[in-house]
């Protein structure tokens, strides 16, 4: 997953939250590490109900710890990814928030090329863009697709992507929501996947330990 380039991470003492519906996965691990990720996924598929039973449960389980390892590789404070019930990954979430100690965050027109930057792919088409309302703040949401690099620069693969960016009043941080497919058939689906949780963000204030503030 790509995030908007040369913006930093901004700490302010809010938790980012999303409700996941089911299909959807959360694989947000808290460092980050190999076994972290193995125990999530391991977790998770001996709960799931009920995968197909022609799929094994241990390439589901080692497709999820990789797609763990790979989404937390930056960090987010939200990593997720939705499967079928046939155990297939079918798209991959994650959340961000970006800012600058004593620099204004983006205005609704200005994060528009910010989000349209991948470090490596290039959007083809003209993307769709909305400006919208959400309980966590005005947004701006883009719709588009990506030609990505593959390995070794050789050819380049089609993506499906929706991204979010979120102003959250009162706040410095501009929140980032990402989701990508390869399957573009499934384009529509998968727009509505994300479209439908998407306004179930929030952010929810914490103290020094990451504790909710009632």
């Amino acid at each position: 997953m790509n995030t908007p380039d040369d913006v930093p991470p901004l700490s302010e003492d809010f938790a980012v939250r999303l409700d996941l519906t089911p299909g959807w996965v959360d694989l947000t691990l808290p460092d980050g590490s190999k076994a972290a990720a193995k125990a999530l996924a391991r977790e998770t598929v001996d709960r799931l109900d009920p995968l197909s039973p022609e799929i094994e449960k241990s390439a589901v389980r080692d497709d999820m710890a990789d797609r763990a390892l790979s989404l937390n590789e930056d960090a987010p404070v939200l990593a997720a990814a939705y499967y079928a019930e046939s155990g297939e990954a079918l798209m991959d979430l994650v959340i961000d928030s970006y800012g600058d100690e004593g620099v204004p965050r983006p205005t609704a027109e200005e994060v528009v090329p910010l989000l349209l930057q991948w470090e490596n792919g290039v959007v083809v088409g003209e993307p769709e863009v909305t400006g919208l309302e959400l309980p966590a703040g005005p947004a701006t949401r883009i719709r588009s697709t990506l030609k990505i690099k593959r390995m070794l620069g050789l050819g380049r693969r089609t993506t499906g992507f929706v991204r979010y960016a979120v102003f959250p009043p009162g706040l410095r941080s501009l929140v980032v929501v990402t989701a990508m497919w390869e399957k573009i058939r499934l384009t529509e689906e998968n727009v509505q996947r994300v479209d439908e949780i998407v306004p179930s963000l929030r952010l929810d204030l914490v103290d020094g330990n990451g504790d909710d503030i009632v």
